[in-house]
């Protein structure tokens, strides 16, 4: 059940005890992809996802409204990007799976699809399962995907692929070599180990990380349709998981 699109008493009536919220940014990928690239793969995994799990189960799942403003300051420069602090983020998710836990959908899975929210979002997971009665954990839909099949990078050949499958009137294909000759082949200026670098602008040009002319849709039909299976296994899971925290020793 797509919860923006149900009345309440729709919402009322849903024999569910499980969801997912999914979790993106609004942040620039390039001068060839949305600003929004980030929460639209994002939804688009998680409704697929739910609809899998129900059709393998036979159980309901809710999906609630992307959350489309994440922790990406690094993006700044770049006109357009919006971002909160990890404090701020981390108190906005908490609170709306609060909203949904109050509903009885007590186990939550937060569907991810941006790099700079993975740590915030780990922490207030743990959070809410060690002080709440429900469970939350989250998943990051492009670190289930093959790796061999397609370089990650920053509005490069995943995103574009993916975009390319799920929303090509977005793409600008007529403005990819210019995001792959401004652009950086890896992600920061790292010494040591360390990366240097903390915006994004430091080290590409336009933003882009990769080439996205390696994008194809096919390719990102793929990858959307294994990020869908792997998170219809973690909803299973998850439904099956005693949520019980050990007692103290």
């Amino acid at each position: 059940m797509h919860l923006a699109e149900a009345t309440w008493t729709d919402a009322d009536a849903a024999d569910a005890d499980i969801a997912v919220l999914p979790v993106g940014s609004t942040e620039q990928h390039g001068p060839h992809a949305p600003l929004g690239t980030d929460f639209l793969t994002a939804e688009a995994v998680a409704e697929r996802g739910a609809e899998r799990y129900e059709a393998d189960t036979g159980e309901s799942v809710v999906v609630a409204p992307a959350i489309p403003v994440g922790v990406a300051e690094e993006h700044r420069q770049f006109t357009g990007t919006l971002w909160v602090s990890e404090d701020t983020f981390r108190d906005y998710v908490r609170e709306t799976v609060e909203s949904l836990q109050s509903h009885g959908w007590q186990r939550v899975v937060l569907l991810n699809g941006h790099g700079g929210n993975v740590a915030a979002l780990r922490e207030v997971a743990a959070r809410i399962t060690r002080h709440s009665d429900g469970y939350a954990t989250a998943f990051t839909w492009f670190d289930a995907v093959d790796p061999e099949a397609v370089a990650m990078g920053h509005g490069g050949p995943l995103e574009t692929s993916a975009l390319a499958h799920l929303h090509p009137e977005l793409v600008h294909e007529d403005r990819l070599d210019e995001a792959a000759e401004g652009g950086a082949d890896g992600w920061g200026e790292w010494e040591q180990g360390v990366n240097l670098s903390y915006d994004s602008a430091e080290f590409s040009e336009n933003g882009t990380v990769g080439d996205p002319r390696e994008g194809d849709a096919d390719v990102g039909e793929r990858l959307v349709d294994e990020a869908a299976t792997a998170l219809s296994a973690l909803l299973a899971r998850v439904s099956e998981r005693e949520s019980d925290l050990p007692e103290h020793r």
